[in-house]
């Protein structure tokens, strides 16, 4: 087959994240966006992992149409009949499937291929996964795959679980499968690899130049440890190296950069600017002899358009003076949608004061003020009401902070090395939380002095790490919303613990 399948799990896999975790909401909003983009498979969780993650599978399959919504179990009788669950309303379903290798191989297969079967009853559309498939014995692969193929998989996926594969041998593995394998023309093979070597995309389309026609893959390469393959890396080279894959894929390369946006947005995992495709710097030119080549002849330093990838698509610029239905239609191009009036009359109130703040509002605006909404509304335990600091040279700053926790109005004052720092030691006296501080990162939203900032923090309690967003053209208080939001997860109940996964 001529069309490369571009499977995205960055739902379910790049979820795995440390502090990447989704709401039920915010999965929906990815979702809709990878559809827009044409994604072949959208892996939207793992069901038994939580109730949480059936609901949040349910709810994507409920809104995908036009994109296959899959859903990932181990090879356990009540993980993939959950799995089916969570699927029923899906246009298109796929449970996906996997198991750990053992020192008992038959066991192993045995179970493989009952997994298959029990899948099957809820679908037509089975992926299976030999987990640490890239470590273990070829001919053991060869076996297991033939009986899942012989049980009814559709697609076989072929993973590099520790990213401990180089491409000649990633490649290697894969062609051996296509051709010893006596049923391999009845499913299409996949790879799914990890970044910890920084191979990850090298290994999958070494594997696709071997035979794989899936590649599974993640918005910004996101996944625990290094990450996983890039979606926007792999697409965007296949596309440009048409002469070397001889391939298509699907996918609407010009919603590229707003997926990029909106996953950085709600994971709270900014983009670098060196990153390949989406990174602030993939299309600058600073060099004179690069610049002055790119306006003479644009090719001669850019082997694609920016505008390909969605850079310049779809500026529409909002001010104070647009109403309610240009903003409506825009977040709905956003692939926003308000399940009442009410609820858009009050993010239209949100647009408006930030209008007041801001000359220009850009979809990057939109998106976080969508995002700091929707983080506010999800955590009611603890609400910023009030922020006042006082920083002057020579002098030590000192925070003001009210905040409603559980309904009741607390205040306390704090002095530190800087106007956040006390902002945090003003919220760490009246919560008394315990958390380490990890991470303190802030990025501008778009260019300009107005710009917004986006601050994300990242906390750890007990083993437990979560990341915490906030956005304002005030950075003191976009800090103190980022921590309150941070601060709000670690409050809440474990929900799940995910084990390692493919």
């Amino acid at each position: 087959m001529n069309q490369l399948i571009i499977f995205d799990t960055t739902l379910r896999d790049g979820e795995q994240s440390p502090g990447a975790s989704m709401t039920r909401e915010e999965k929906v909003r990815i979702a809709k966006m990878l559809e827009r983009m044409r994604v072949d498979v959208i892996e939207a969780g793992f069901p038994i992992a939580s109730p949480g993650d059936f609901e949040a599978v349910r709810a994507v399959a409920r809104v995908v149409r036009n994109s296959t919504v899959c859903g990932l179990a181990r090879a356990a009788d009540a993980d993939i009949d959950r799995a089916g669950e969570a699927l029923k309303e899906a246009a298109a379903g796929r449970i996906h499937t996997f198991i750990a290798t053992s020192p008992i191989p038959d066991q192993v297969v045995e179970r493989a291929v009952e997994a298959v079967r029990r899948a099957r009853r809820w679908t037509d559309d089975v992926e299976f996964s030999a987990e640490d498939a890239g470590r273990s014995e070829l001919d053991f692969l060869c076996r297991i795959t033939e009986a899942v193929i012989k049980a009814g998989a559709r697609t076989v996926n072929i993973p590099d679980t520790v990213g401990y594969n180089v491409p000649d041998q990633f490649a290697h593995t894969i062609r051996s499968l296509i051709e010893r394998v006596p049923n391999a023309d009845q499913a299409i093979f996949s790879v799914h690899c990890h970044n910890d070597l920084g191979l990850a995309v090298a290994n999958s389309l070494a594997a696709v130049l071997a035979g794989a026609r899936q590649v599974e893959c993640t918005i910004n390469g996101l996944g625990e440890r290094a990450g996983n393959a890039s979606l926007e890396e792999i697409v965007m080279t296949v596309r440009t190296r048409r002469d070397v894959f001889q391939l298509e894929t699907g996918i609407d390369t010009t919603q590229i950069v707003p997926a990029s946006r909106l996953v950085a947005n709600i994971t709270g995992f900014p983009v670098q600017p060196n990153k390949a495709i989406v990174g602030a710097n993939a299309f600058a030119h600073e060099s004179g002899i690069h610049q002055d080549g790119v306006l003479k002849h644009r090719e001669t330093y850019e082997i694609m358009r920016a505008e390909d990838v969605g850079w310049n698509a779809n500026r529409m610029v909002l001010g104070k003076h647009s109403g309610r239905n240009a903003f409506r239609t825009r977040l709905e191009e956003l692939g926003v949608s308000f399940a009442s009036e009410e609820e858009l009359n009050s993010a239209f109130a949100r647009f408006k004061e930030l209008a007041d703040k801001k000359h220009e509002i850009f979809d990057e605006d939109l998106q976080a003020l969508v995002t700091d909404a929707n983080l506010a509304a999800e955590n009611e335990r603890v609400k910023l009401l009030y922020l006042r600091v006082c920083s002057e040279t020579g002098e030590t700053p000192r925070a003001q902070v009210t905040l409603a926790v559980d309904g009741v109005e607390h205040n306390a004052t704090a002095d530190g090395g800087g106007p956040v720092d006390a902002s945090f030691k003003a919220i760490d006296s009246i919560l008394q939380t315990g958390t380490d501080l990890l991470l303190y990162s802030v990025n501008n939203i778009t260019s300009g002095t107005d710009s917004q900032g986006e601050v994300t923090v990242r906390v750890a309690k007990g083993g437990r790490i979560v990341n915490g967003q906030g956005a304002d053209t005030d950075i003191v208080i976009a800090s103190a919303k980022a921590y309150v939001n941070a601060l709000n997860k670690v409050l809440q109940p474990v929900e799940r613990a995910h084990p390692q996964l493919l």
